[in-house]
C-alpha cells in the first residue's frame, strides 16, 4: 500500500471537475487537480519537466531518466506528483539518507534505515511557472513527510541564487555543500520534519 494512502491528514487530493451540465448526462472527467506519489509509469513525464527547467540553467539535470525509474522504483513513498487534468504539471523526487550531510553517494543512493529525506528535484513545467507551485507543493511534501515515522528532516542542495526561495519555504542554510558537479557548486539545506506543530497535532490535545 502506498504510504500516501495511510495518512489520514494527506491523501490524494482531487479539486472536483464542473458539475455535469443539464440534463443529467455525465461525462467521465479527470479530476482537476490531484497530489499522489508517482510510479515508474510517470518516468518520462518527470524527465522531459525536468530536462527542459534544468539544461538551460546549469547544463544538466539532477536526475537523468534511468535514475528517475530508479528512485520512482525504490522509494515511490518519497515522490509527490501535482496532476491537472491527467497532466504532471509538478513534481518533487526523495530518498532517504542516512549521514548528517549530503556527500557524493547521496546523488544516487537511497538508505532505507535513514532518517534525512534526501530531495533530489522539485520541478514545474514551463507552462505553469510563477504561479507559486513550487512553493504550494513543497509546503505539501513536508506536511505529507510528517506522516512518515522515518522523517526527521528534509535535505537539499541547490544553486545560491535558489537559497532565498527555500528559506521561504522553512528550510535553513547549513553552509557549502560536499557534493559538486562538474564545475557547479552548492548550499547545503535543512528543514527539520518532526517538531512541536507535529507533536501538537497528534498528541490529542
Amino acid at each position: 500500500m502506498s504510504v500516501l494512502s495511510a495518512v489520514p491528514f494527506l491523501k490524494p487530493v482531487h479539486v472536483r471537475s464542473p458539475r455535469s451540465p443539464p440534463g443529467g448526462q455525465r461525462r467521465h472527467t479527470l479530476p482537476a487537480s490531484e497530489f499522489r506519489c508517482l510510479s515508474p509509469e510517470d518516468a518520462v513525464s518527470v524527465f522531459e519537466i525536468e530536462r527542459e527547467a534544468f539544461i538551460s540553467v546549469s547544463g544538466d539535470c539532477p536526475l537523468h531518466l534511468d535514475e528517475i525509474r530508479h528512485f520512482l522504483n525504490l522509494c515511490p513513498e518519497l515522490s509527490l506528483g501535482w496532476f491537472e487534468e491527467g497532466r504532471l504539471v509538478a513534481f518533487i523526487i526523495g530518498s532517504l539518507w542516512d549521514q548528517e550531510r549530503l556527500s557524493q553517494a547521496a546523488l544516487t543512493l537511497h538508505r532505507p534505515r535513514g532518517s534525512a529525506v534526501h530531495i533530489h528535484v522539485l520541478a514545474v513545467h514551463r507552462g505553469c511557472r510563477q504561479q507559486g507551485k513550487g512553493s504550494i507543493l513543497m509546503w505539501r511534501y513536508l506536511q505529507y513527510l510528517r506522516g512518515l515515522p522515518a522523517a526527521r528532516r528534509a535535505l537539499l542542495m541547490c544553486q545560491g541564487f535558489l537559497v532565498p526561495f527555500y528559506q521561504k519555504c522553512g528550510f535553513r542554510a547549513l553552509g557549502p555543500c560536499a557534493v559538486t558537479v562538474g564545475d557547479l557548486s552548492f548550499v547545503e539545506m535543512e528543514h527539520a520534519v518532526r517538531g512541536h506543530a507535529f507533536m501538537r497535532r497528534n498528541s490529542g490535545c
